[in-house]
């Protein structure tokens, strides 16, 4: 018996970290896979699984560095007293690379988060595959990559890049419906700044080549950045405080201590009377929704749309906004992709969805047409139309053309539309089809400017206002602005016990 106490003893010790390992991770501006975890869980809670799993192989001298965890810990605990399943890889281990008992334990908590109805949340800090070990460590991370995508829908997904991640490490990640990234110490790319060198000879460093700044910014990757991994790991738990612990359970409830029947009258403030000039359509969101309640995910990328989540008295909603300020609000290929990448995901978990629309429609322009926007707009299509939760609009300027559609239109499945006074919902704006519509009148007419000027006053009596549009049914409501707060939480509340389904099929061929 002594000898077994013994040999668990000397088992357990073996996998504490050196105080030169904890200096090298702090030196990084890092911190410990177990510091990590102290910050993320609630005190106590944290229960390690195969702690003492390690390699198989025997090739380059590995059976003498191997170690029990493999280079990576996973087991579950809880957050604000929620369960969540956690994998934390461990840099101090072989550059936390990926070998087959690592990859193989990264699985295995994936599948105990499906069994169990739970989050799953991946601490990424590794070089990529283990060289070492060969086609073994690939086909852990193929069994990873397959149980994201049988997760995907089911649990939330959320990875955390705290160092470096590389080759097939990468794409875990991007398999998982959230992505945070540590400035500076966090990474990603396929290949690294060395191949990149000896192929094509360019010269970047890690961070020029997939730094925080790179996918929160331009590729797109990254919904989430932190200056520092304390602040990183913060952002995951007030994420987690909108999302429910799987798509057949409840939403979160949060008391926000604000009236429903609050007054938005600031929003007449904030809205400019001259329908050409920009406002931050941050200001509306905040003005509406719980107080500081609003929660922005991809904030750096596409802002000519503002996408998060908020709450209506307490109930979580997903937010959909057009930015006047960038692009003048309009739809082009990422922002497409952005919105519906986000619909998909709040219809998943039955978040239901506000679209807060100024929109004059997709962005004109060679560029755009030669790189796709039919197809990434149609996205946005699809994405609507797919999505089952109760889906309100509020046409706050202007709605044109195929952006009304995707944004507004009942015949896409939007349950409730309200306008405000302000609204314009037409095929185009005036100028547009007077320059159409009445161009050869113009062109007889000795006075070109003021006929121009006279139909373009009649057009927008006649079409651009959204009283044309309730008189038909396309607009439910026409508000004042002070009762927008009030009337989209009588109006959500009053869509929170829809049903709706789709007709049977396998899944449908999303225009990607």
């Amino acid at each position: 018996m002594a000898s077994k106490i013994k040999l668990f003893k000397d088992k357990t010790k073996q996998n504490e970290m050196t105080k030169e390992q904890i200096r090298a991770q702090h030196d990084k501006g890092k911190l410990t896979v177990w510091e990590r975890l102290d910050t993320l869980l609630d005190p106590g809670s944290f229960i390690e699984f195969d702690e003492f799993m390690q390699t198989r192989s025997h090739e380059y001298g590995m059976q003498d560095k191997k170690r029990s965890r493999d280079g990576v810990v996973t087991g579950i605990g809880r957050i604000e007293g929620r369960k969540v399943c956690l994998y934390a890889q461990d840099f101090t281990f072989m550059g936390g690379s990926m070998g087959e008992a690592h990859t193989r334990k990264i699985a295995k908590i994936i599948k105990e988060a499906i069994k169990l109805g739970c989050p799953v949340i991946g601490l990424l800090d590794s070089g990529g595959a283990r060289i070492q070990e060969g086609v073994a460590g690939l086909a852990g991370g193929g069994e990873i990559f397959k149980l994201n995508t049988q997760a995907s829908g089911v649990i939330p997904q959320i990875s955390a890049i705290m160092g470096p991640c590389a080759g097939i490490a990468v794409y875990s990640p991007a398999l998982t419906d959230f992505i945070f990234m540590v400035k500076k110490t966090g990474n990603m790319f396929i290949t690294g700044p060395d191949v990149i060198k000896a192929v094509t000879g360019e010269e970047l460093s890690f961070d020029e080549l997939g730094g925080a700044g790179v996918h929160s910014e331009t590729s797109g990757v990254a919904h989430f950045h932190a200056e520092d991994e304390k602040q990183c790991l913060m952002k995951i738990k007030k994420l987690l405080s909108y999302l429910p612990s799987n798509n057949i359970e409840p939403l979160p409830v949060i008391d926000a201590k604000d009236d429903p029947d609050r007054k938005t009258a600031k929003i007449a403030d904030i809205l400019p009377e001259d329908e050409m000039k920009i406002y931050d359509v941050i200001d509306i969101i905040n003005e509406i929704v719980d107080k500081k309640s609003f929660y922005q995910v991809m904030e750096s990328y596409a802002q000519n749309t503002v996408v998060g989540f908020a709450r209506l008295n307490n109930n979580v909603v997903g937010i959909v906004a057009n930015q006047p300020q960038v692009l003048a609000g309009c739809l082009d290929i990422n922002s497409s992709d952005k919105i519906s990448r986000f619909v998909r995901f709040c219809d998943s978990f039955n978040i239901p969805i506000v679209n807060l629309v100024d929109v004059t429609g997709y962005l004109p322009g060679k560029e755009q047409e030669h790189s796709g926007i039919i197809r990434h707009g149609a996205k946005v299509l699809y994405a609507y139309s797919e999505a089952t939760v109760p889906k309100i609009s509020v046409v706050m300027r202007k709605a044109y053309g195929g952006a009304f559609i995707a944004l507004v239109s009942k015949d896409m499945g939007y349950d409730k539309v309200i306008a405000w006074p302000t609204a314009e919902i037409a095929v185009m704006g005036a100028d547009g089809a007077v320059n159409i519509l009445d161009r050869k009148e113009l062109a007889k007419s000795k006075s070109p400017d003021k006929l121009r000027k006279q139909k373009i006053d009649a057009y927008k009596e006649n079409f651009c206002n959204p009283y044309t549009a309730a008189e038909l049914g396309f607009v439910d409501m026409v508000i004042d602005y002070a009762n927008t707060r009030s009337i989209l939480i009588n109006t959500l509340e009053s869509q929170l016990t829809k049903r709706e389904k789709q007709p049977a099929k396998k899944h449908g061929n999303l225009p990607l």
